[in-house]
């Protein structure tokens, strides 16, 4: 399982090498900014910031990855503690991800992992 380094995203060294400069994401999961899309590789700053600006400590790993070609879902577990309160969470989120090209065009968050299969045409029991 690989384990995502969200510090290099805090100090703004995250790796959009895969992203289209016109990527689109669609946020359904922070609070506040539910249905937000955040456009271009500045919008994909921002709602990083904005992930994880709550947080004292967050992790994301990479459970899962279902699909092929220009579709797929990627299922993480998430572990956070909360800046303010040292509160800790654990959960799960999936993305549903569309490439062209070979880069990220489009993305969208999900709470519930069986939710992003659903929207890519897939359910959990063929995943």
């Amino acid at each position: 399982m690989e384990v995502i380094d969200l510090e290099a995203w805090r100090r703004g060294e995250g790796d959009m090498s895969l992203l289209d400069p016109e990527v689109a994401y669609e946020d359904t999961t922070l609070p506040d900014h539910v249905g937000e899309t955040y456009r271009g590789h500045a919008g994909v700053a921002r709602a990083t910031e904005r992930w994880l600006e709550s947080y004292e400590q967050l992790t994301m790993e990479l459970e899962q990855i279902v699909g092929a070609g220009d579709r797929l879902v990627s299922i993480h577990r998430v572990h956070g503690r909360a800046r303010h309160t040292g509160i800790e969470a654990e959960g799960p989120v999936a993305y549903l991800w569309t490439f062209r090209d070979g880069k990220v065009i489009h993305f969208r968050s999900y709470r519930d992992p069986a939710e992003a299969l659903e929207a890519m045409g897939l359910d959990e029991g063929t995943a």
